[in-house]
């Protein structure tokens, strides 16, 4: 009788972990992130949009995109297990299994894309999909082979805000094509940055993230500097094509020039100190433009 009651105690605390476990899937931050590119590229697109249209479309997007981060933990889920930063989640411990994680995925994926497609457009959906197909199954597996692996992966990171201007407009224009090559260059330091910190726990997964004639060195100091450098006249193009006005092109232009100040510090000491600067400076860096574009726009 004891043990009954015990279990029946027990299912609603057993009920919310799972639930939990669940949640850590999706990766909620970085959804959330890909949400907002997709919502910032949907409101420049159309900024009479309602609330309501801007909620949906980062819905969908939030949705395509936690099922794209199922597939790389479902992929990664026994590399996850040798790496003290993913060791805890919910694969590698069980708390989910695969065939959960699988069935969720699908879910996700199947309601994010018909979502887009049908409140939106059929394309923004395309899209989407391609996006979570790049990530999931050539991004991920490419992770241990070769350090292209930051190139290919850059192109699902840019997609979301073109998906928002599509989702949108109903078309790729050059704005679209704009927004998409400002968050594929900010993604090199990004991604590098976050590599040289994080190195040693990859190398224990066997990841191949850093430029392959590079590591944590000058090489690959100046390639950071090299594509921060690239952001300053892009993020001046949608001045230049009449998406925004002069007071974000110069937010643009002021936000760039202390990001790549930030690579000049990494390239005069090659340390993890000022590689961790552009990772935290490239958090900062692209939510300030985009708001700054949107605030500029409407």
């Amino acid at each position: 009788m004891y043990s009954q009651k015990s279990d029946i105690l027990l299912q609603p605390y057993a009920m919310m972990h799972k639930a939990a476990a669940y949640f850590q899937l999706l990766k909620f931050r970085l959804s959330l992130t890909v949400a907002f590119s997709s919502a910032i590229g949907f409101i420049l697109g159309y900024p009479n949009s309602k609330w309501y249209d801007i909620a949906l479309v980062m819905l969908g997007g939030m949705l395509v995109t936690g099922s794209a981060n199922i597939i790389n933990q479902i992929i990664e889920k026994d590399l996850d297990k040798l790496m003290k930063r993913t060791a805890k989640r919910p694969l590698p411990t069980g708390q989910v299994s695969v065939l959960e994680a699988v069935v969720f995925c699908v879910l996700l994926g199947v309601s994010g894309a018909a979502l887009l497609a049908l409140y939106f457009n059929p394309l923004a959906a395309a899209l989407s999909l391609l996006s979570l197909v790049l990530y999931g199954f050539i991004y991920t597996p490419l992770k241990q082979i070769n350090p292209i692996c930051v190139f290919v992966g850059a192109i699902p990171g840019a997609m979301p805000p073109l998906i928002g201007w599509v989702a949108a407009t109903g078309s790729i224009d050059i704005q679209a094509i704009i927004l998409f090559g400002i968050q594929f260059f900010w993604q090199f330091p990004h991604f590098w940055a976050i590599a040289w910190v994080l190195d040693d726990d990859y190398k224990k997964a066997g990841f191949k993230m850093l430029p392959m004639a590079g590591g944590k060195n000058l090489k690959t100091a100046i390639q950071i500097m090299s594509y921060t450098l690239v952001l300053i006249p892009l993020s001046l193009l949608p001045l230049q094509f009449g998406m925004t006005g002069t007071t974000s092109a110069m937010i643009a232009v002021i936000c760039g020039v202390l990001f790549l100040a930030q690579t000049f510090y990494l390239m005069r000491t090659c340390s993890k100190k000022a590689a961790m600067s552009i990772m935290f400076g490239s958090f900062l860096y692209l939510p300030i433009v985009q708001i700054a574009f949107v605030l500029d726009k409407i």
